[in-house]
């Protein structure tokens, strides 16, 4: 809808669904969310005009964004969707909020995600984020004394502290291992492997990694490390996707999995404040929720995902978001988005590789990496570099500054070009 009429557009179906609470409003949203892309030249996305697309979001025409992988950037097209459900909430709160108008149309956005996961609708829940899902993992779990938790220090401190808080508490002990980071080039699928095997004992129960680390952009053989977990005696496995959700293709019930959890509003460019969890059907059984209210005993609640989203009032607007989100990324076929994700990689890498003053410190191989990298630049602070280029250029990338780290991160996603990752190397080696 174009914007001055969207109040107009909003009022009338208010007032329908006053005459009719029952009525799903998701049809006609979803034709209003359609009609934006179609005004806006953006029923399909195609790697010839992916350049073209940086219109269709509110990025500061000043601001050269090469950090998707801290958050995302919402396209216009949602956000408007967005403000139109929040709007229309806001004409009967109680209706929308509690009346059950928004039920039916919440459960075909979880319908969905779990096709976007390739899994069941029952097996989703909508959480806030990647920490909140591993936050249930990690309260909810029947753990004790004698029982290891394993991961790595690649790991994002969302799926990693949870578990060091609870483990005072309920007894059971936390394994982080220091994994090398200054060898990720030079990884290849058997070493990762090997790297676990060696960490994993016959106290671990619990195994986390991250599907993409957020520091260099390494992504685990995930389907062939639960293969390996599972032959040890590892009875769950659990998988921060928060990198990879949105920027590829994602299967968990390929994978063997036991959670999945991802932050939408990094690549999928969701409502921030909005996260997915899934959890089999058999940890299900044993994860009791992190906190509730009346909804546990309720029917078609029972034994699904719903039951750890029982915490009272929700905005509701911006879970119903999150299908216009899918359904904004859908236009483009995903084997059309990795490979030009792809091709951003491989003229990085080439480059980084072919500058004196640069060094690649992410894997060489694009079927062990993704849109997620790091770049070192010799002989400069990279926590400085990264705020002259911000102050006097524009220029977002995410600086990792420690002992083993002095590098940029660059994430780039479709919309972004060459010329932008060219004008990157040159001030940032200048």
């Amino acid at each position: 809808m174009i914007r001055s009429d969207r109040r107009s557009f909003v009022k009338s179906l208010a007032a329908g669904a006053a005459a009719a609470p029952v009525l799903s409003l998701l049809g006609p949203l979803r034709q209003a969310f359609a009609a934006d892309l179609e005004r806006a030249g953006l029923a399909t996305h195609t790697r010839g005009s992916f350049a073209q697309l940086r219109s269709a979001y509110m990025l500061d025409p000043k601001v050269t964004y090469l950090n998707h992988a801290s958050i995302g950037t919402i396209p216009t097209a949602v956000f408007d969707a967005r403000s139109r459900y929040q709007e229309l909430c806001e004409k009967n709160p109680w209706l929308y909020m509690w009346g059950g108008a928004w039920e039916g149309p919440r459960e075909e956005v979880r319908a969905k995600a779990a096709s976007l996961l390739h899994c069941k609708a029952s097996e989703v829940s909508f959480t806030h984020n990647t920490t909140e899902a591993f936050n249930v993992l990690a309260h909810g779990l029947p753990l004790g004394r004698g029982d290891e938790v394993v991961f790595s220090s690649l790991n994002h401190d969302g799926a990693s502290v949870c578990w060091s808080h609870m483990a005072p508490e309920r007894g059971f002990t936390v394994k982080r291992f220091q994994f090398p980071v200054s060898d990720v080039p030079q990884l290849t699928k058997a070493d990762i492997l090997n790297l676990y095997d060696e960490q994993i004992t016959s106290k671990t129960r619990v195994l986390v990694l991250p599907h993409i680390d957020n520091m260099v952009g390494l992504r685990h053989p995930v389907r062939e490390l639960t293969e390996l977990a599972r032959s040890k005696g590892v009875e769950f496995v659990a998988v921060d996707a928060a990198q990879t959700v949105g920027m590829m293709s994602v299967d968990v019930h390929g994978m063997g999995v036991d959670m999945f959890a991802a932050s939408p509003h990094k690549w999928l460019q969701a409502p921030k404040g909005l996260g997915l969890m899934y959890l089999s059907e058999s940890v299900r059984e044993r994860v009791h929720p992190m906190w509730v209210t009346w909804g546990q005993r309720r029917d078609g609640w029972r034994g699904t995902g719903r039951i750890y989203e029982d915490y009272g009032t929700r905005n509701l607007a911006e879970v119903l978001t999150l299908a216009d989100a899918i359904e904004f990324q859908s236009r483009t076929p995903p084997v059309e988005r990795e490979a030009r994700l792809r091709e951003l990689w491989e003229y990085t890498h080439r480059r980084a590789m072919e500058h004196p003053r640069t060094e690649w410190r992410s894997p060489h191989s694009w079927e062990l990496g993704g849109s997620l990298y790091a770049v070192e630049i010799r002989d400069k602070n990279i926590t400085e570099v990264s705020e002259w280029m911000f102050r006097e250029h524009g220029i977002v990338f995410r600086p990792f500054r420690s002992q083993e780290l002095n590098t940029a991160r660059i994430s780039p996603n479709v919309f972004n070009t060459e010329e932008e990752i060219e004008r990157f190397l040159r001030l940032a080696t200048g």
